[in-house]
């Protein structure tokens, strides 16, 4: 498969026009080419094992079937794959959740229709501790479970592998003498401990009930480093953030394709200790992780789950998550602008990733394309660049042979300002507080080829049928 080309550049509210005072460029699409199958659950959201706890009221805020908004907003934004972890599944002062609060996860996951990765408690814990939920999981819950981990990042209390692989040695046939349908993931370490993975893959990938290696990342880093939210902003619009992707997939993911190990991202933001406000929950976040889930999915991932929550563990404390997804809000959700990425990629991001030939390059655009199973052809444009660089991309698409009818949809921010944290649109609508969303597509008057705009600091769906389905 030929390289998915990168453009960068920054603004919102696509515009459609027959021509363009700046440079064109020539998009050329194929959707019979080999491409990259898609996972059905390549997205998911990563929680704290926390949330799984009832309140003082002895409601489960989170994870309840009747939680109507949160279960619409997972089929809002297309979320598949349900990670319960994080630094709280190992802090001995929380406590372990009992079978009735794991009866409420599953019963949640089966109305949303999602998929669970659980992790089971390592740090101060003992084999026969973890019988307990397993057996009750695998017991009652086969169906819905993707694996089962037990630690979250054990580099930080383990200190060195050998010592998490002795304890996993004994862990793991102790699940599965009470559990022996188990498939377990692992090893969920820190994104600097990416060589863990390697030797976790040695140790375990010839063991049948391996699912996959899974493994954290912040391309950002410490969120407690951040001074200046503008150029925080801009980084994690810049090249730098790609190349910490890069250095990540650099120091494991060989080793798990040359194994035939798959691999998925469960764990992953942009900055650690829960976000760096100003930064994180502003439409920068959006423009970052639509393009961060074609990097990774264009990179053989299977998956990846961004970890959201009200509060997020940051070491040994709580702290405000400025990078959730959503907030619970007393009439239902508080939608931040990183949710419009992954209701972006679910649009577009079915069947399968296919190659782009452009006819030349622009630092401040990305483009990826995919070919649905229906025969529809999606285009995703982001322009990344904004402030005073901002400029508008023109794009000239010829129709494939056979296809006639194209759609657009704008994902956009109020004055194209990437500092926004309300207003955001997709399709010329907000997700709402209940988690439904109206968005809808924009059809575009053309000839052979359909002449488009995409404004900076803004991204673009196009959306392309067959003659049949025009």
């Amino acid at each position: 498969m030929r390289p998915l080309h990168r453009l960068l550049s920054i603004a919102s509210l696509a515009t459609l026009s027959l021509g363009s005072a700046f440079a064109q460029v020539t998009v050329h699409l194929d959707p019979h080419a080999p491409g990259k199958p898609i996972p059905q659950n390549f997205l998911g959201l990563s929680f704290e094992t926390s949330a799984t706890l009832p309140d003082a009221k002895g409601h489960h805020p989170y994870f309840d079937p009747a939680n109507q908004p949160l279960i619409q907003l997972f089929n809002t934004i297309g979320v598949k794959s349900l990670r319960i972890g994080g630094n709280t599944s190992d802090r001995p002062s929380v406590p372990i959740p009992a079978t009735v609060d794991i009866d409420q996860v599953f019963a949640f996951a089966q109305s949303a229709n999602v998929h669970v990765i659980y992790t089971l408690r390592l740090r101060d814990s003992t084999p026969p501790q973890v019988q307990l939920a397993a057996s009750h999981i695998m017991e009652h819950y086969p169906d819905l479970v993707d694996c089962l981990v037990v630690g979250n990042e054990p580099n930080v209390y383990e200190h060195t592998y050998p010592k998490y692989a002795e304890d996993l040695k004994a862990f793991y046939p102790a699940v599965l003498a009470v559990a022996p349908k188990t498939k377990f993931c692992g090893p969920s370490t820190t994104p600097g401990s990416g060589t863990w993975v390697n030797s976790y893959i040695k140790d375990f990938h010839q063991m049948s009930q391996l699912y996959q290696v899974v493994q954290h990342s912040y391309p950002g880093g410490n969120s407690r480093k951040v001074t200046d939210p503008a150029a925080a902003r801009a980084n994690m619009l810049s090249a730098s953030f790609e190349h910490d992707y890069q250095h990540l997939y650099d120091t494991f993911v060989p080793t798990a394709l040359s194994s035939g190990v798959q691999y998925r991202i469960e764990e992953t933001n942009s900055y650690y200790n829960g976000g760096a406000k100003d930064v994180s929950n502003t439409f920068a976040s959006s423009l970052w992780a639509l393009s961060y889930m074609y990097w990774w999915l264009a990179h053989d991932a299977q998956g990846i789950n961004f970890h959201t929550g009200d509060q997020v563990a940051a070491g040994e404390t709580q702290t405000p998550c400025w990078y959730a997804i959503f907030w619970n809000a007393p009439q239902g959700l508080e939608i931040h602008p990183i949710a419009y990425a992954l209701a972006a990629f679910h649009i577009a991001g079915h069947g399968k990733l296919i190659p782009i030939d452009l006819s030349s390059k622009s630092d401040s655009l990305e483009t990826y394309a995919t070919a649905a199973d229906d025969g529809s052809i999606y285009l995703t444009a982001i322009n990344k660049s904004f402030g005073s660089t901002a400029k508008p991309e023109s794009l000239k698409i010829p129709l494939p042979q056979g296809y006639a009818g194209v759609e657009t949809m704008a994902l956009t921010a109020p004055n194209a300002d990437i500092a926004a944290t309300t207003g955001i649109q997709l399709g010329g609508a907000s997700i709402q507080s209940d988690g439904r969303w109206s968005g809808r597509w924009t059809k575009v008057r053309h000839n052979s080829s359909a002449q488009l705009t995409v404004a900076p600091a803004s991204a673009l769906i196009v959306r392309i049928t067959p003659s049949a389905t025009k």
